[in-house]
């Protein structure tokens, strides 16, 4: 007989540095629309956060923070699970069981791993070498057929369908866990540096300058947009004119995905002007749409213990659904339950 699998989401933030405006239009907001549209699963990935040295107490701000962001931009506790990894231990469980399904060679591909430990490979944590497999045991532990993620996580998620594959011919189930789909279309996939155009804007950036953070007051975004890195010469009437100005490219993105309108919409009104108009412009609607969410994220982050409890009911949300996925997997490879 052939599973049927309940179309259902499953996506998740690292807990690490402060938000910013790339993580709200190519993740978060994402999100929203999705609650509405499948069975959704919100988590802050924790587990995935300790590969690498984290600060215990600024471990537990950030994730509150990143919950708080999740509920300021529009995702309903009531129509989505919203809870911390490690909150659910079904994660870790799922993770071991295919660490042993997953190949070395597999793993070895990975380039972000490759990015990350750098030369120093040899010092780097286990953990950030089997990173992909705990990502993938986060998507098949709830058996989730679409993922949103990034472009650079979308050899990952490529991953997670091997690792599917493997269990499904070695257990001898070809549906028993679904392949998920990617889901990276849309305005905002990747928003860059406002320094550097062609380096995508990160937590990491030394220069605060670099990036719009999800809690910025009105008057520091709109001061980051006037300042952000441009060139001498009038937007074109043309979507191919901005081929060769990177920093010009980002800020019509940006401005795109703030106003819901395409690349060329955006140039059809601000063609043939500078950007001692653009700028402004652009700055007025990042205020007009990320001002009152980034105020809502201040006001959760305050009220801690509401958004605690969120997570937990949130956890036992997911656990519900994880629960008998981990059990009839640790039936399927001879385990005693």
């Amino acid at each position: 007989m052939t599973r049927t699998h309940t179309p259902r989401v499953l996506s998740g933030v690292q807990p690490t540095g402060n938000l910013h405006l790339g993580n709200y239009l190519g993740a978060i907001r994402k999100f929203v629309p999705l609650q509405d549209s499948h069975e959704a699963l919100y988590c802050i990935v924790d587990m995935h956060a300790i590969t690498v040295w984290q600060d215990p107490k600024e471990l537990r701000n950030q994730t509150v923070q990143i919950a708080a962001a999740y509920l300021a931009a529009g995702i309903d506790p009531a129509k989505a699970a919203i809870f911390n990894q490690s909150a659910v231990p079904e994660h870790a469980q799922l993770a071991w069981i295919l660490n042993c399904v997953a190949r070395m060679g597999w793993l070895n591909r990975m380039t972000q791993f490759k990015d990350k430990a750098g030369k120093d490979k040899e010092k780097a944590s286990v953990g950030l070498f089997t990173y992909p497999v705990l990502m993938a045991a986060d998507i098949l532990v709830y058996r989730a057929t679409h993922v949103p993620v990034g472009d650079d996580q979308k050899q990952h998620l490529e991953l997670a369908r091997d690792i599917a594959t493997k269990f499904n011919n070695d257990f001898g189930a070809e549906d028993f866990f679904p392949l998920p789909e990617p889901m990276i279309q849309g305005p905002g996939a990747r928003i860059m540096s406002l320094r550097d155009g062609t380096s995508k804007m990160s937590k990491s950036d030394p220069s605060d300058l670099s990036r719009i953070g999800m809690m910025d007051y009105a008057d520091t975004i709109s001061k980051k947009i006037k300042k952000a890195k441009t060139d001498p010469e009038p937007l074109p009437s043309e979507k191919d004119g901005l081929a060769d100005r990177p920093e010009a490219k980002n800020l019509v993105g940006i401005y795109a995905a703030l106003s819901g309108k395409s690349d060329e919409d955006v140039l059809a009104e601000f063609g043939g002007q500078g950007f001692g108009v653009f700028k402004p412009a652009l700055a007025e609607l990042a205020v007009e749409k990320l001002a009152p969410i980034a105020g809502e994220m201040r006001r959760l982050t305050a009220d801690a213990d509401y958004v605690e409890g969120i997570l937990r009911d949130g956890a036992a949300k997911a656990r519900a659904v994880a629960g008998p996925i981990i059990e009839e997997t640790k039936k399927a490879v001879g385990f005693l339950v």
